[in-house]
């Protein structure tokens, strides 16, 4: 076998159709593409994403960082300064920083962050901790536990 010799497979290669070459053709005059309209000109038709004049999508968006989370979970957040103010060996839970008046108001399962320092012992109870928040109470000399 030689270079010459190399062709494509009987019947794999089609040729293209000619448009617009007259009635006898098959697809004279308006070659296939009707008889009026912006698609039957000549030349591109609409840019990708053009919805007629109409607001496409992509300018309906908002233009934030990205959408708000649909079912966000919202907690009560605290930071563990404010836990110093409590006496030694508490037990910190949602009910005794309510009872306490450290917390206010509830907006959802109790989260601890990291924030500030924390100097004696306490037992902490909540639904979520930061890292910063679990080495400083352990360093404190506390224990957390995450309660649902």
């Amino acid at each position: 076998m030689r270079l010459n010799d190399a062709k494509p497979q009987k019947g794999s290669k089609k040729r293209r159709r000619r448009v617009g070459r007259g009635i006898s053709a098959g697809q004279g005059a308006s070659a296939g593409l009707g008889m009026r309209g912006q698609k039957s000109r000549s030349g591109s038709g609409t840019r990708p994403g053009f919805e007629g004049g109409q607001q496409p999508l992509y300018r309906r968006l908002p233009k934030l960082k990205g959408f708000p989370i649909v079912n966000r979970k919202n907690y009560t957040t605290i930071n563990v300064e404010k836990l110093a103010s409590l006496p030694a060996n508490t037990e910190v839970t949602l009910e005794s920083l309510k009872a306490a008046g450290i917390i206010t108001s509830v907006k959802g399962p109790l989260k601890i962050l990291g924030n500030g320092e924390l100097s004696i012992p306490l037992t902490v109870k909540a639904a979520a901790f930061t890292g910063q928040a679990r080495s400083k109470i352990e360093a404190a000399g506390g224990s957390w536990e995450v309660s649902g």
